[in-house]
């Protein structure tokens, strides 16, 4: 893809969503830490549910130490991979109020070091709790950079590398956001929408879907 079809395409995003933000309902660093951790193969509908029960009761790494594994496990229920992830939470909650005085750390590799913590989930938090413009790269953000050819890869690794080489500097800050939401709501896995793509004249996707013709007489 060349480089102007690429700001075109990121000028339109910004254009429809000057200031894209996260879908997880959080106020502090730690809540989105917890949230992303709990995201992992879940819905942020179905963490925001759990969260807004769980987050008034315990939002600090010592409230959640407190509150204990079994009791935490409770809140989170609904989630899948419910019990691994409340251990990990705890697990991230005893090593960020020992060994950080309590505060998320700040570096991709203090994060990854955490329980449940992986690049993606490390990107993210970097990005949208510390304004680093990283590349959080999901399933939705891979089809998209493949599909539309922002940034092929085999492997989310090369897709972010990729990404953050080419995409504009002015957008990286809410690239992840803009590609996100426009997987999960517009470039479907199944059925991707683009008769009704702000960029299907940029996308370089072959096997673009039509419009169906109408039924009837």
């Amino acid at each position: 893809m060349n480089p102007q079809k690429r700001r075109e395409i990121f000028e339109r995003f910004r254009a429809a969503n000057p200031h894209p933000k996260t879908e997880l309902v959080y106020r502090t660093p730690f809540e989105l830490l917890v949230s992303v951790v709990l995201s992992a193969q879940a819905t942020d509908k179905s963490v925001n549910l759990a969260t807004e029960k769980l987050f008034p009761v315990a939002n600090t790494p010592g409230k959640i130490l407190e509150m204990g594994e079994e009791k935490l496990t409770g809140y989170i229920k609904t989630i899948g991979l419910f019990r691994t992830k409340a251990k990990n939470v705890i697990g991230l909650s005893k090593i960020i109020l020992e060994a950080y005085g309590g505060e998320v750390p700040r570096t991709r590799e203090q994060l990854e070091s955490l329980p449940g913590v992986g690049r993606k989930t490390a990107n993210v938090v970097l990005n949208t709790a510390f304004g680093q413009p990283t590349m959080a790269v999901d399933t939705h953000i891979f089809r998209v950079a493949n599909r539309t050819g922002l940034g092929p890869g085999k492997d989310p690794l090369e897709v972010e590398q990729k990404l953050l080489k080419f995409t504009p500097p002015e957008f990286l800050m809410h690239a992840h956001h803009w590609l996100i939401l426009h997987g999960r709501y517009t470039c479907v896995a199944r059925t991707p929408k683009c008769p009704e793509c702000m960029i299907k004249d940029l996308c370089g996707f072959k096997n673009k879907t039509k419009v169906p013709p109408p039924s009837g007489g």
